[in-house]
């Protein structure tokens, strides 16, 4: 199965889009591995790039899990 990337012919993933990064992100802000996302490796190393830039700016959250509050 081709790359998502590769499919939609994107040469450049833009990291300031959140909305498609968090896409490839786990429930917790992990990116997620190369088996899972089906991506090419040279793209999955774009991804990992991109993430840690936009989490670098404070575009996009190291955590996505919220915790409890205390009473």
């Amino acid at each position: 199965m081709p790359c998502y990337f590769c499919q939609r012919n994107i040469q450049e993933i833009d990291f300031k889009d959140t909305e498609l990064l968090s896409r490839f992100l786990t429930g917790l802000g992990k990116i997620r591995p190369r088996e899972e996302t089906e991506l090419c490796r040279k793209h999955q190393k774009q991804l990992s790039k991109a993430v840690k830039r936009a989490r670098h700016m404070g575009i996009l959250s190291r955590t996505e899990k919220e915790f409890p509050q205390p009473e």
